[in-house]
């Protein structure tokens, strides 16, 4: 796994603002160039430690919004009334309970795996949890919403990009200025859904969300 010993002026800017990680300015770039979230929308955060994206997005979406953010790590950040965290294996959590304020008007997902140095591996295991996130936003999007999601660039990047075609009137590659010069990550951005959600599958053992 990357680490970064030094903290660059992205990362200082983050902290002065009351935001956990640097990672805040990719979210607001997108945000930016696509306006992409707003007052009252329901959004799903899924990858949302160490935070910044959750409170970022809850800051933008006011007190009428819902945020539910999952993270298999805990997070320290502590988010507004608006927001839910769960934490847990997104993959592995019953639908239901990611669907707690769906239709959502955006799906996020900043997942990534535990980078091990063999890139074609790490690669593989990005495209894999991006498919996750856009089957996410295919079931529990609603129509007319968007999508953000991270993915290495690598052999499956043309697929991703065509699945994502397939779901979404509109595609857009963004690489924001926040993200660190060696990395290989970028986003796909999916606005206009086209489609209504899908219902979610029954689970009778899902926990309660407030």
């Amino acid at each position: 796994m990357a680490t970064y010993k030094r903290p660059d002026h992205f990362t200082k800017a983050a902290k002065a603002r009351g935001f956990p990680a640097r990672s805040v300015f990719k979210l607001e770039e997108i945000d930016r160039r696509v306006r992409l979230l707003r007052a009252g929308q329901k959004v799903l955060d899924l990858g949302c430690a160490p935070g910044s994206w959750s409170l970022y997005t809850c800051e933008r979406i006011g007190p009428t919004g819902r945020l539910l953010a999952v993270d298999l790590q805990p997070i320290a950040q502590l988010l507004p009334s608006n927001a839910t965290f769960i934490q847990g294996d997104a993959l592995a959590l019953a639908e239901t309970t990611l669907a707690a304020h769906a239709p959502y008007q955006v799906v996020l997902s900043d997942m990534a795996p535990n980078t091990t140095g063999n890139r074609n591996a790490d690669q593989a295991r990005s495209y894999h949890l991006y498919s996750f996130a856009l089957s996410m936003a295919a079931r529990l999007g609603d129509q007319g919403s968007s999508f953000v999601g991270k993915i290495f660039m690598g052999p499956d990047f043309e697929l991703a990009r065509e699945q994502t075609r397939e779901l979404f009137a509109q595609v857009r590659l963004i690489r924001p200025e926040g993200v660190r010069p060696n990395s290989f990550e970028i986003f796909l951005v999916g606005l206009e859904k086209r489609t209504p959600p899908l219902a979610p599958l029954p689970s009778p053992t899902a926990p309660d969300i407030p």
